[in-house]
Order: structure tokens, then C-alpha cells, then sequence
């Protein structure tokens, strides 16, 4: 019978595997060290042997010094994969980490990215410490990351979203190829810049033409042929001299534009090793799902792949460090090796530039992809929305939904239902009740959805929305913006897409709080209202029980649900169960007099609306 292992138990196994490798390398490096120390001391005996003693002949010193250099390149491969298996444990116990949930502060929070306008970002907590991009980015380059924010903040299409759903559950079940494409290129991440990389490889050539790049092969050609007769005593050396004339004249002329072109072309080549890393292991992997294959295809489909074309620019940069060499630097003077290398990188800037944008963006894709696979490889329990085709009026209908973010032994499911015969829930209830966690749960799991990543839910179905939400508008004292002004402003906004003909799901918390309870009431009806008309679905929370009437003035497009709270032994308690109807207690004087202020007796109750039964959500199992 085959026993399926935990996600915990799986990262455990392979961290286990890691470290034992690591353990046996680490042995390995130090019997290296130790023959490098025994092959030095034996080349020095040799020395010894045949320079001083007159024993034999100098050359008995190649073997040992052959030895020495193999031993450095088998040391030096030992060490690569010794700091590879290093970062393999440190990936598998930040990844057991999350499982345990102590990942705050441990990943990439993003902020840069709430700088993108958004409707819902900073409410919904998508960015930030602790938020849902930290929790969901392993992504091993920048532009990974700029990708899955980019998921996170526009909502896919819903044939898209099939795709990547496909793709996801593709890449979840490959945790070898998502422990390579997190360890690949070393430690180098941080260093790439897509943006860059980009303008490097789209700029002007500074070296242009293929008969001058000729031409400099040939006078290179020109002065090793000369050397070669002089030396063989075929001729004077009337043509060398003339040739590393002309050479010199040449390499002076050039000197500047070689320089620039190939400091520019340093840290680029160093940034697309790193990709055609990711990309040689992305181009081996036999994947299922269609998105992937076609992926996979593009990276194949340009001169014998993209991991060939970014190795071959590898050399070139290598043979131009050649030149570092003090014994090979007066042989490179001469044949102009520097401005041949230079003429190469422009060669390949224009074979290959063009396709750099398109690289990035395959890997970016794929590595975005990744990131969800993890998400939903830890995730087991939590499935795949149902995406529902375009109506009048959409659809969010959910069986037991979470908020992502909570631990498992904290989070409270509740079912929550929009659609065209329920459009709007007026959320009541006391401070602390549990109205905000719904909302944002709300929000981020129709983020997660559209991004095409699993649900923190038993069951989601939903048609395609756009979202907008007021939980953490702020006033701004250099704008002189009170917090009320903010609130209505991005109301306005939210309106403005559904009155387009935008599907919108609006989530307003404590809904025109920041004015008296007349208006408040007053405009809360009238804005609702035309939300409804305009067919948007939405929540809106209030801890003012007379907002609870224009669920009522609203139906049966609208309906009250409420949190219920009970205060005992001086501590209030929170269930976090949604119940229909308007809520009936207050805990507001409660919490007054449990801190120490005075209130009357008794406080801490009061009665609201009667409890409606006409359009809620069934009761929480």
C-alpha cells in the first residue's frame, strides 16, 4: 500500500538527504585538502631532487604539478556542490518554517510594490511583513517576483487562470525541479536586474558592420602569421613590425568603444548565467501541463536554445579575461584579442538581444508558477476555485472560507454567498468580533483565485471580478485629507468601475464611519443602492447597529449577518461564527469598564433590529 507523506514530512526527508550529503562532502573536501597539501610538498621534493641533488630531470616535476591541478579542479567542483547542498537544508527549513507557521519576516515582503496604484492592495494586506506576497514568494529572480505581484494586483482572465491552474498543480507535484530553480545560479540572485538587463541588450551597438569586425580579424591574423615566418626565419621582421603597427594604430583608435562595450557586457553576463542556469533545467524537464510545454518551447525555439546562445556569450567574456594573464596579455595586444571579444559581444547583442526580454519573461513566468506550486504543495486541503462564465450580476459563493494567513488551530471557516439573489451582506457585530478578518478573507482568496493559485476554503466558486475595499484608508495631514474625505474618494473610485460595466466586488469597512449616524445611514442606502443597481456584490461591515437597517431598506438584494460575543469572568469571547441577522450586543462599555474606566452598571448589552432570515448566508457547519 503506498502511504502519501505530508508536505512536512516530505521537506523533512529531503533536508535530512541534504545534510547527509553535505556531511560526506564536507569529509571529502578535507581529504582533499589534504592530497592538494601532500602533491605540493611532493612537487617541491621533486624540485629539490632534480634542481639541487642533480637526480633527474626537471621535467619529472609535471606529473606531481598535473596532479596538483586536478586535485584543485576536483576540490574546487566538491566545494560548488558542498555550498550547493548548504542552501539546499537552508531552502527545506524555511519551507518547514512556513509549515509551522514562523515565516513572518523570513522572505521577500515586497513593499516596492505597493507603490503600484490599487483599489484593494494595502487593504487586503497583499504586500508588506507578514502579508500574502511573503508568504507566497519563493521566486528565485526579480523577475519572478514582479511577475507573481503582478498576479496578485490584476486579475487574470478565466481562461488564463485555467492555465495556470494546470501549470500549478504541474509544478506542485516536482519538488526536485522547484528545489533547482530555487538554488540556481549560487547566491546570485539579488545581482539581476531585468530592467537592465533589458536596455543592455536592446542599446545601440558601439561596433558595428561585418567587414570592419573582418577586417580585425585579419590584421589579428596577420600579426601570428608574421610572428610564426619571423620566428621560422621565413622573413625579416619588416612585416611583424608593420603589422603590430597597424595594430597599435587600430587597437589606439578603437581602445575607448572596446572598453565600454565590454565593461558593459560584465555584469549582464554575469546576470544571464543565472538564467541560463534556470533555463537548462527548465529546458530538461519533461512538464504535463500545456502552459509549461509552450513555455518550455519558446526557450528551445532560438539558435539551439537559450541556454546554448547565453553560454556561448560566456566564453567570449571568458577569452576577453584571458587578457588578465600576464603572459598572455602581450600575445592579446598584438592580435587585438580585446577588440575582437568586444566585436563578438555586439555580434551576439545583435543575433540575440532582441529575445533577452523574452528570456526574462519565460523565466518569470515559470518561476512565478513555481512559487504557487509550493504554496499548493503546502497546502494540500485547500483546492482549486471553480471559475463561473460572465453575468449580469457575479457570483462569489463559498463553503468554508479562511483567511490564508491565520495558522490552522486559529482560523474560523464560515460560509459566505453573493450572487443575483443576495448582493449585499451588512456584517455587524462588536470591536475584535471578527468583521475585518472576514472581509480580507474574502479579498484574498478572490486574489489567490485570479492568480490562479488554490484557496484557503472547502469550496469557491466565482465568476470574474474586480475588487475594491476601504479597510485601510488613512487621512494625510501634508494633503490635508481627513480620513473620511479618503474613504468617500476611494468609494467614488470603486463606483466609477461599476458604473463602467465592471463586475465588482466592493468590501467597505465601517462604512462612512467617520461622519454623524444620520448622513451616515442616509448615505450608506443611497451608495449601496447604486451599487446594486449597477450589479456589484459586496460586504460591508458596521459596529453602529443602525446601519443595520439598510439591510433591510435594501431587500432582498441585501441582508444582515453578525459575529456574537459573550462577556464572562471580566474577558470577553470571541467564537468568530457568522450568524444570520443584525447583531444585538454591544461589547463597548464592557471593554471600557474591564480596563478600569467608570460606566453605569450593567453596561456592555443593548438591542438592535430584530434578526432577518430573508437572504443570508446558510448556517456556519
Amino acid at each position: 500500500m503506498t502511504v502519501s507523506l505530508t508536505p512536512g514530512d516530505a521537506y523533512g526527508r529531503y533536508a535530512a538527504d541534504r545534510r547527509a550529503a553535505h556531511a560526506h562532502l564536507g569529509a571529502a573536501s578535507a581529504r582533499l585538502s589534504a592530497l592538494r597539501l601532500v602533491m605540493v610538498l611532493l612537487v617541491a621534493l621533486v624540485a629539490w631532487a632534480t634542481l639541487r641533488a642533480g637526480w633527474g630531470s626537471p621535467l619529472w616535476m609535471a606529473a606531481p604539478a598535473a596532479g596538483f591541478l586536478a586535485l584543485v579542479r576536483w576540490h574546487d567542483r566538491v566545494l560548488q556542490q558542498q555550498d550547493r547542498a548548504a542552501r539546499a537544508v537552508a531552502w527545506y527549513e524555511r519551507a518547514l518554517a512556513r509549515l509551522a507557521g514562523d515565516w513572518v519576516g523570513r522572505g521577500e515582503p515586497g513593499i516596492g510594490f505597493l507603490r503600484e496604484p490599487s483599489l484593494f492592495a494595502a487593504d487586503l494586506d497583499l504586500f508588506g511583513e507578514g502579508s500574502l506576497f511573503e508568504l507566497l514568494s519563493t521566486a528565485r529572480t526579480a523577475a519572478g517576483e514582479r511577475m507573481l505581484a503582478g498576479w496578485l494586483l490584476r486579475p487574470a482572465t478565466p481562461a488564463t487562470v485555467l492555465a495556470r491552474q494546470a501549470a500549478v498543480r504541474d509544478l506542485a507535484r516536482r519538488t526536485d525541479l522547484r528545489e533547482d530553480l530555487a538554488l540556481a545560479g549560487g547566491a546570485a540572485r539579488a545581482q539581476v536586474d531585468p530592467d537592465g538587463l533589458v536596455r543592455w541588450a536592446s542599446a545601440p551597438p558601439a561596433l558595428r558592420g561585418t567587414w570592419p569586425r573582418v577586417a580585425i580579424r585579419g590584421l589579428g591574423a596577420a600579426a601570428a602569421v608574421t610572428a610564426l615566418a619571423w620566428v621560422s626565419g621565413i622573413t625579416s621582421a619588416t612585416p611583424l613590425l608593420a603589422a603590430l603597427a597597424a595594430n597599435t594604430l587600430v587597437g589606439a583608435a578603437l581602445r575607448r568603444r572596446v572598453t565600454r562595450v565590454l565593461h558593459a557586457a560584465s555584469e549582464p553576463a554575469r546576470e544571464l548565467a543565472v538564467l541560463a542556469t534556470v533555463m537548462a533545467r527548465i529546458e530538461g524537464e519533461p512538464f504535463d501541463a500545456p502552459r509549461l510545454v509552450e513555455l518550455r518551447a519558446r526557450l528551445t525555439a532560438i539558435g539551439g536554445g537559450a541556454w546554448s546562445a547565453i553560454h556561448h556569450l560566456g566564453r567570449v567574456l571568458e577569452h576577453h579575461d584571458w587578457q588578465h594573464n600576464p603572459f598572455f596579455a602581450p600575445l592579446g595586444a598584438a592580435v587585438l584579442w580585446g577588440t575582437q571579444c568586444a566585436w563578438a559581444v555586439e555580434a551576439w547583442r545583435a543575433r540575440y538581444g532582441s529575445h533577452v526580454s523574452a528570456w526574462l519573461e519565460v523565466v518569470a513566468e515559470i518561476d512565478a508558477i513555481a512559487a504557487l506550486g509550493t504554496y499548493a504543495f503546502e497546502h494540500p486541503a485547500d483546492p482549486f476555485p471553480e471559475l463561473c462564465e460572465a453575468a449580469p450580476v457575479p457570483r462569489f459563493d463559498a463553503d468554508g472560507l479562511g483567511h490564508p494567513l491565520l495558522a490552522g488551530a486559529t482560523l474560523v471557516a464560515n460560509d459566505v454567498r453573493l450572487d443575483a439573489a443576495c448582493q449585499l451582506l451588512v456584517v455587524s457585530g462588536s470591536n475584535m468580533s471578527g468583521k475585518s478578518t472576514l472581509l480580507r478573507a474574502v479579498g484574498v482568496n478572490a486574489v489567490l483565485a485570479f492568480a490562479g493559485a488554490p484557496v484557503r476554503a472547502r469550496r469557491l466558486r466565482l465568476s470574474p471580478l474586480a475588487l475594491g475595499a476601504t479597510l485601510r484608508v488613512q487621512d494625510s495631514l501634508q494633503a490635508g485629507r481627513s480620513r473620511f474625505y479618503a474613504e468617500i474618494t476611494r468609494v467614488r473610485e470603486v463606483a466609477v468601475l461599476a458604473r463602467g460595466g465592471q463586475p465588482v466586488l466592493f468590501l467597505f469597512d465601517e462604512l462612512f464611519h467617520g461622519t454623524n449616524s444620520h448622513d451616515r445611514v442616509a448615505g450608506a442606502e443611497a451608495v449601496l443602492g447604486r451599487f446594486l443597481d449597477h450589479g456589484a456584490i459586496g460586504l460591508v461591515t458596521t459596529h453602529d447597529l443602525a446601519l443595520a437597517s439598510v439591510a433591510d431598506r435594501l431587500s432582498p438584494r441585501a441582508a444582515n449577518v453578525h459575529f456574537e460575543d459573550r462577556f464572562e469572568g471580566g474577558e470577553i469571547h470571541f467564537d468568530y461564527r457568522l450568524r444570520p441577522g443584525p447583531v444585538t450586543r454591544s461589547n463597548a462599555l464592557a471593554l471600557m469598564h474591564a480596563v478600569g474606566l467608570e460606566v453605569a452598571p450593567g453596561s456592555g448589552e443593548g438591542s438592535g433590529p430584530p434578526p432577518g432570515d430573508r437572504c443570508h448566508p446558510d448556517t456556519p457547519r
